[in-house]
C-alpha cells in the first residue's frame, strides 16, 4: 500500500534520501568540542589509538567560526529554494555527562543526522554509541515538541548503558558487542520501506534487530557489511534517486551490496580532490576520513548539494542527469560531517513506497 504524504501540519514526513525537500534541520557547531577520550570514543572514532592518544579539548575557534559561516551559506541557499530551515540551540558541551557507571563530556550538535532517524511520520532518537552524546538530543527539544504537537510520532530507543564491555572489541573490526542495541541514525540509508543498515563501529547487529522490531513488518531492515568499520554509511553508499546508487570505490564492491540493489545502476565516485590539503597537525585532530566530501545531500531527485571543489564527482553526477549546488564546508574533515551529516530532512514531498519487488528482511 502506498502511503500519501500528510499535510504540512503533520510535522514530520520523510521517506527516503531524495524526495523534494520541504523542511530541514541544519546543525550548530557553536561550542563544539572534540569527543571526550574514553572507550566509547576510541571504538567509534579512533579504533587504532589508545585512549591516551585521542585528541581532546575545544576545536580551534577559527574552525567553529568558519564552519558557522559555511552553514549559514547553506541555510541561505536552501531558504532561497523555498525550504524551511530549523537550527538547534547552542548547548554547553563542556559540561559533564554522567551515569552511575561513567562520566564524560559533551561533543557537539553539528550533525543532527547522527542522532535522529526519520521514517515517514516517525522521528526516532537513536541509541548512540558515544557516551558524550547521551543527552545531545536535548538541544533539539523545542523543535521536537513542535513536531509532536503537529502530529509527528516521536520516540526514543532504549537509552544505552554504554558499559566498558560494549567496547571490548577487536581493533581490526571495532563493532560494539551485542550487549545492548546501539547505533547512530547515520548508519541507516532510507529507501522507502527498505532501510540499509551498516554494521560498523557505531552500530551493532542488535541495533538493527531493535529497529526492525520497532518498525514492524511493513519495513525491511537489510544488514550491510563492507570494507569499512569506521562509523557511518553516508561516505560509502549514497542513494541519489530510485535506481541510482553512488558508492565509495575503496570500500564497496558489487558483491558487498545487499541483493536489493541488483537492478540498480551503481556509480563509483572518483577520488576526492584536495584530500591532501591539510597539514599533519590539522589531521591529528580530524574525525572524518578523506572521503568526507562524498557526503552529498539531495534537495530533490534532480538536485544535490556537493562540495564545490569536487569537479570530477560533479561531472559524474551531471553526466547522470543531476544538477549540482556547489557549496563548501571547509572543516568537514576535522568535525567529521559533510552536507548529509549536518542536515536532517524532516519533511519531504513524496510517498512511502517500496522500490524493490520481493525484498525480504535480512
Amino acid at each position: 500500500m502506498t502511503q500519501v504524504v500528510p499535510a504540512r501540519d503533520s510535522g514530520v514526513w520523510s521517506c527516503n534520501e531524495w524526495d523534494p525537500l520541504a523542511e530541514v534541520i541544519v546543525g550548530n557547531p557553536l561550542k563544539a568540542r572534540l569527543p571526550h577520550p574514553d572507550e566509547s570514543t576510541r571504538v567509534a572514532e579512533f579504533p587504532g589509538s589508545t585512549v591516551e592518544q585521542i585528541p581532546t579539548g575545544e576545536f580551534p575557534s577559527y574552525v567553529i567560526e568558519e564552519t558557522e559561516e559555511d552553514l549559514a551559506a547553506m541555510v541561505k541557499c536552501l531558504e532561497d529554494l523555498g525550504v524551511v530551515v530549523r537550527r538547534p540551540e547552542t548547548w554547553p558541551h563542556d559540561r559533564e555527562v554522567s551515569t552511575p557507571f561513567w562520566s564524560s563530556k559533551g561533543f557537539y550538535n553539528y550533525c543532527p543526522r547522527d542522532i535522529f532517524l526519520v521514517v515517514g511520520d516517525q522521528i526516532i532518537e537513536t541509541p548512540n554509541v558515544m557516551r558524550g552524546r547521551l543527552f545531545e538530543t536535548y538541544s533539539y527539544r523545542k523543535i521536537l515538541v513542535e513536531y509532536l504537537r503537529a502530529g509527528a510520532k516521536w520516540y526514543s530507543a532504549p537509552r544505552p548503558m554504554l558499559l566498558d564491555s560494549l567496547f571490548d572489541v577487536d581493533p581490526a573490526c571495532p563493532v560494539p558487542t551485542d550487549d545492548e542495541p546501539v547505533f547512530d541514525a547515520a548508519n541507516v540509508l532510507r529507501l522507502g520501506r527498505d532501510l540499509v543498515y551498516l554494521v560498523s563501529s557505531t552500530g551493532n547487529e542488535l541495533g538493527a534487530r531493535w529497529l526492525q522490531n520497532v518498525l514492524g513488518d511493513e519495513y525491511r531492515v537489510h544488514l550491510c557489511r563492507i570494507d569499512y568499520h569506521g562509523s557511518h554509511i553516508d561516505t560509502s553508499l549514497v542513494a541519489l534517486r530510485p535506481g541510482l546508487l553512488l558508492c565509495n570505490p575503496e570500500r564497496v564492491t558489487p558483491d558487498m551490496l545487499p541483493p536489493i540493489f541488483d537492478n540498480w545502476t551503481v556509480l563509483y565516485s572518483p577520488p576526492m580532490v584536495g584530500a591532501d590539503r591539510f597539514d599533519s597537525e590539522y589531521l591529528s585532530r580530524t574525525i572524518g576520513s578523506r572521503w568526507i566530501d562524498m557526503n552529498l545531500f539531495s534537495v530533490s531527485p534532480d538536485l544535490v548539494v556537493v562540495d564545490r571543489d569536487q569537479a570530477p564527482l560533479i561531472r559524474l553526477l551531471e553526466e547522470n542527469g543531476l544538477d549540482v549546488v556547489p557549496l563548501k564546508l571547509r572543516h568537514s574533515r576535522m568535525l567529521g560531517g559533510g552536507f548529509h551529516c549536518t542536515t536532517l530532512d524532516t519533511r519531504r514531498r513524496g510517498t512511502m513506497e517500496s522500490y524493490f519487488e520481493g525484498s525480504v528482511v535480512s
